[in-house]
């Protein structure tokens, strides 16, 4: 794996800009491999063995994809949404799996790790890349039931809606009376009121 700062710089410019979050998830990552024994994740015998699951939606987690190569479009990058800055890493192939959680005392620790810079963010940021990971972070040894449906891998099973007619992937459908329906039909969407449109230059094309 490459050396943190070559991945925080790398990381910061793939989300945008150098944050806490960043320094953080990036840290989260490289403890979160080294617990399971990968140490080139992004290599590609290594990237077959990986799952991560985030359960945050922010800077962090961006961090975390970034070190670890981990990605939706791939299946190993698995969102869920507990609003917790925490992620999960699962070996495949040896079914070992530790969740790394950002402590809240890390926090009020910034004082102590970069006294003397002045803006909040910038000692966070500084205090981060120094703090111990003991301090940074709270490691347990966990579990993860995986589905064969949740795996890498192509399509593993298609069905289509008994109401809309769309394909669902995955065994990600809801059963109505021994039918499948989409979640969107099945009341579980997160839209409502759909409706189709026609739209200006619909025929449009990349390649026309």
């Amino acid at each position: 794996m490459d050396p943190f700062e070559t991945l925080l710089k790398e990381s910061a410019a793939a989300h945008g800009h150098l944050c806490p979050g960043q320094v953080a998830g990036v840290r989260m990552a490289m403890l979160g491999c080294r617990l399971i024994g990968l140490d080139n994740p992004k290599q590609r015998d290594q990237i077959k063995k990986l799952l991560v699951y985030v359960e945050m939606d922010r800077c962090t987690a961006d961090a975390v994809a970034h070190v670890t190569g981990a990605k939706l479009g791939r299946r190993s990058l698995k969102f869920m949404d507990y609003g917790i800055m925490a992620a999960t890493f699962v070996n495949l192939e040896t079914n070992l799996s530790y969740r790394v959680l950002s402590t809240e005392a890390s926090r009020d620790l910034c004082d102590v790790y970069a006294p003397e810079i002045a803006d909040r963010a910038g000692r966070q940021t500084a205090a981060y890349k120094r703090m111990p990971d003991n301090v940074l972070f709270r490691v347990q040894q966990v579990r993860v039931h995986i589905s064969e449906l949740d795996l890498p891998g192509p399509t593993r099973q298609k069905v289509l809606c008994s109401r809309c007619g769309q394909v669902i992937r995955d065994g990600r459908h809801r059963e109505e009376n021994g039918r499948a329906v989409c979640r969107p039909c099945f009341g579980n969407g997160y839209f409502s009121h759909a409706r189709e449109i026609t739209w200006p230059d619909m025929n449009w094309s990349p390649v026309n």
